[in-house]
């Protein structure tokens, strides 16, 4: 090793905001299922009891010995939909607060997996855990769902949309004295990864083995700081050189979740899943996908120019990362979370970044449309035709695409929304309606016809 390399390293984590942003286990509950609900949801917790419980002190021993913060410890379960079956909606509620009460006992952040996957249709299971969403994340800390209401291969759930829809609405109704806030821990997805670490989307899906580690490496800062220094360097640069320098960040980057997970992996005797690679920004400044497209010349963000600016720092990601590890997956790209990034928060709020224009730099990121702040009063069926064209992205594409969108209860464009913490705030954004009458057809879009691959 160079010592210009390991010096470039410690840089990364003392001055850079780098850290390892998650590591999160996924566990499958399915041999939990059974006909008496108390008896699955202790069956449950003691599985993750016996498999999770050191999760949080041996991560913490790791960044002793090496001095690589990890930010946040999760969990993500099989879909609870698949194992809970059979319980109604109540007890489907009752499932949510046996997973917040273990997640709190062993010190988990966040565990995701109230889940169901519906793109093609639904089980009885399904509706009642959606019809279940809304009491079940407002009564819960720690627990987050998710639903997969589109595929490439299977098309898009309308039906599921409105139905998830209507409880984005009740649930920000529930949580309405802080912002709707319970919206945050809901995403609604197209092409779903089984095996992505982060929140509020992750689950343990099918084909994941009994259990594994996957971790998520976010490095904003670093990356905007080597543009940063390339620019001062290089007299005469070329957008070429600029995604070669974002691509050995991202290769050095992905090199150190590898290592964190596959330590942590081997210190819990689980096999060691995925290095998801999302460049996911917090509110602080200088750990922004703002200020990385800032520095690519995109004065202001959502000016013409910043779906290209972010469609090349996304290619270089998942470059540099491919050629660090062969265990890259989840989603790895650039997250552009509107309240969670203090300078796309800006940029909407000054008029320059619209939901139109958010929209269209969705097709070449990781996510889609993330944390973003709507009017309280918005219809379900407009939300649902929102979350409708963001699916539609997904699909065409072959790509994951997702929504978590909050709709304000009492608040209108332009006033703001404070979540707090990593959730951040940013401004309410103006919705345009008059897709209602299309989304109230129902049924599925059909899957585009290159879902024909056999």
């Amino acid at each position: 090793m160079r010592t210009e390399d390991i010096l470039a390293t410690l840089r990364m984590f003392r001055d850079e905001n780098c850290d390892v942003r998650t590591v999160t286990l996924g566990i499958s509950l399915l041999d939990c299922a059974g006909p008496n609900l108390d008896a699955s949801c202790r069956k449950a917790q003691e599985k993750i009891r016996s498999l999770a419980s050191r999760l949080v002190s041996e991560g913490r021993r790791l960044f002793h010995h090496y001095g690589i913060p990890i930010v946040n410890f999760r969990l993500a379960v099989t879909p609870v939909a698949w194992w809970a079956a059979g319980h109604g909606a109540p007890g489907l509620v009752r499932v949510a607060k046996a997973l917040d009460q273990i997640a709190k006992e062993i010190g988990i952040d966040f565990i995701g997996g109230f889940s169901a996957l519906v793109e093609k249709g639904e089980t009885c299971a399904d509706r009642e855990l959606i019809a279940a969403l809304p009491e079940a994340l407002s009564q819960t800390e720690r627990v987050c769902g998710s639903v997969n209401v589109a595929s490439s291969r299977a098309g898009i759930n309308v039906d599921a949309i409105l139905a998830v829809s209507f409880a984005l609405k009740d649930l920000a109704a529930r949580t309405a004295d802080r912002d709707g806030f319970g919206c945050a821990k809901l995403v609604v997805f197209a092409n779903v990864p089984d095996d992505n670490p982060f929140m509020a989307g992750a689950l343990h899906g099918a084909g994941e083995p009994e259990c594994a580690l996957n971790v998520g490496v976010s490095g904003p800062g670093v990356v905007k700081r080597a543009i940063e220094r390339l620019r001062a360097a290089e007299k005469r640069l070329s957008l070429g050189d600029i995604a070669e320098e974002i691509k050995c960040t991202a290769y050095r980057v992905t090199r150190i979740g590898e290592l964190i997970g596959t330590q942590l992996a081997e210190r819990l005797g689980v096999p060691f899943g995925i290095v998801d690679l999302s460049l996911a920004p917090t509110p602080a400044l200088g750990d922004s996908v703002g200020e990385i497209l800032q520095m690519l010349g995109i004065e202001q963000i959502g000016a013409a120019g910043s779906t290209a600016a972010l469609a090349l720092l996304t290619d270089a990601v998942k470059k540099g990362g491919a050629f660090a590890s062969s265990s890259v997956g989840g989603l790895s790209g650039a997250f552009i979370p509107v309240s969670e990034d203090a300078v796309l928060a800006e940029a909407a709020a000054c008029g320059s970044l619209s939901l139109e224009k958010l929209e269209a730099m969705t097709s070449v990121c990781s996510v889609g449309l993330d944390m973003v702040a709507i009017p309280g009063d918005t219809s379900a069926e407009t939300i649902a035709s929102l979350i409708a064209d963001e699916c539609a992205i997904g699909v065409i594409n072959h790509k994951t695409t997702a929504c978590r969108l909050i709709p304000v209860p009492g608040k209108r464009p332009g006033d703001r929304a404070v979540f707090g913490g990593l959730f951040g705030e940013a401004p309410v954004l103006a919705v345009r309606s008059g897709g209602e009458r299309f989304v109230r057809f129902g049924g599925r879009i059909p899957a585009p016809i290159h879902a024909l691959r056999n």
